[in-house]
Formats: structure tokens, C-alpha cells, sequence
């Protein structure tokens, strides 16, 4: 018995916008994930590219639960002598809250040369307005 592989036709994919106000991080960023890898649908394959492209709306209204608001934070090193910056998700909030959502689903696809092409169809925009209409994206819903 020979084994299925798949044809992972490049021009069927499809385009989903998800409105991630009010939704939570973690939630929404599972769902970006398994879309991305193409895990919703019958031909899902580990090792291929099957998955859609995904564009994230209101990235500022992004909802974290408990008291990560405050207390979750995020640590970065230039690589010089005292170049370790800490930032609390507030503060990514204020200046780039695209980042929240891009690095929580960065977490959640494989750490190798096919997330790096996974993660190049994810689009996050803060406010409720992207330049992608004319590929005419279905909604996805995001749990609450």
C-alpha cells in the first residue's frame, strides 16, 4: 500500500480575516496557527504547506486574561553589555500591538524553514481597515 501525498495546489488557497476584538491572546492565536498550517483542513499534511492566509484585525484590542496586562513580561537583548529591555504587554500594546499577536502564533507553528514561510502569510493590522479586500477574504469567527 503506497502512501497519500497530497498536491498542495498554490493557487486554491484561500484568504480569512479574523477580528481579534475582544478575543483572547492565547485563543485566537491557536486558531491562527492551525489555519496557517492548514490543520482545518482534509489534506493537512506536516511536512507541506497546505494552509490559507490569515489577516488579523484590531490587533489593539487584543484581550490577555488575569493580571498579564501588568505582570507578563516580554524581555529583548541587542546583543551589547546591558542591552536587555523588558516590556510589559502594555507597553507592546501601546507602541506595536501587532507584535502580541505575531508572537504568540509564532510560538505555535514549527521553529524550522516551514514556519518562517507559514509566518509570511499572516497579516495583523491594527484598527479595523487592511489593504487585503480585493482577495476577497472570508470571517472567521474568534472564541470570545
Amino acid at each position: 500500500m503506497k502512501t497519500y501525498l497530497p498536491k498542495v495546489d498554490l493557487e486554491k488557497r484561500k484568504w480569512h480575516v479574523i477580528d481579534a476584538d475582544g478575543a483572547v491572546l492565547g485563543r485566537l492565536a491557536v486558531l491562527v496557527a492551525d489555519v496557517l498550517r492548514g490543520k482545518n483542513k482534509p489534506v493537512f499534511t506536516p511536512h507541506l504547506d497546505a494552509g490559507d492566509f490569515v489577516v488579523v484585525i484590531n490587533a489593539e484590542k487584543i484581550r490577555v486574561t488575569g493580571k498579564k496586562e501588568t505582570d507578563k513580561v516580554f524581555m529583548s537583548y541587542s546583543g551589547w553589555k546591558g542591552g536587555e529591555r523588558h516590556r510589559t504587554v502594555s507597553e507592546i500594546r501601546e507602541r506595536n500591538p501587532e507584535k502580541l499577536i505575531m508572537h504568540a502564533v509564532k510560538g505555535m507553528i514549527p521553529k524550522n524553514r516551514l514556519g518562517s514561510r507559514l509566518l509570511t502569510k499572516l497579516k495583523v493590522y491594527k484598527g479595523s481597515t487592511h489593504p487585503h479586500s480585493a482577495q476577497q477574504p472570508a470571517t472567521l469567527k474568534a472564541a470570545a
